[in-house]
């Protein structure tokens, strides 16, 4: 927030200062003019990227981005004012989150930050941080925690789909009618 940067350069400049603290605290020789395969594999920062699963966080930081291209092009706010012009925030909130079941969440909410122009505290914050999270439930390819469950536990889509989208759905829409009725 003090830079007014977007957030994909927080992060990318957070992992370039731990990777330089991981180089200089292992005391590891290395050239910047002499990059050889041979010492990559004592280095503290290519034996960390060995043990992450390196696509997810590259899909993320690809999304984020564009998003941020995206908001940067005025096409998100567009957007969101095309949306509030034609139909109610809330119904848009709900849809949202039923979208983000499909489409991961991480990506809704931060298209939606860049929607809408409300002030920091406002319900409508409240309202997208609910309806993406438990939304993005329904099915399990719309949380990266789902993804990964999938992945660990051998879940699959359609074992999720048969037994558990239902109750995530009610979950979801009694969510949103206790919230809705907490505006009235």
């Amino acid at each position: 927030m003090t830079t007014h940067l977007p957030p994909y350069m927080g992060m990318m400049f957070s992992l370039t200062m731990m990777a330089i603290l991981a180089e200089i605290l292992s005391k590891r020789q290395f050239s910047l003019t002499d990059i050889t395969a041979t010492h990559s594999h004592t280095s503290p920062t290519f034996k960390a990227l060995t043990k992450i699963e390196l696509p997810s966080i590259l899909f993320f930081l690809g999304i984020l981005m564009t998003i941020a291209a995206m908001e940067s092009m005025g096409m998100i706010y567009g957007f969101g004012v095309q949306v509030q012009e034609s139909m109610d925030v809330n119904l848009f909130v709900t849809l949202l989150g039923i979208a983000s079941a499909i489409i991961d969440n991480v990506p809704i909410v931060a298209a939606s930050m860049g929607m809408f122009q409300f002030e920091l505290d406002h319900e409508i914050w409240h309202f997208i941080a609910y309806a993406a999270g438990t939304g993005g439930s329904m099915l399990i390819i719309g949380s990266a925690a789902g993804v990964v469950a999938m992945g660990m536990e051998k879940i699959s889509f359609f074992w999720y789909l048969k037994r558990i989208t239902l109750l995530a759905a009610i979950g979801y829409f009694s969510g949103i009618s206790v919230f809705l009725v907490q505006l009235i």
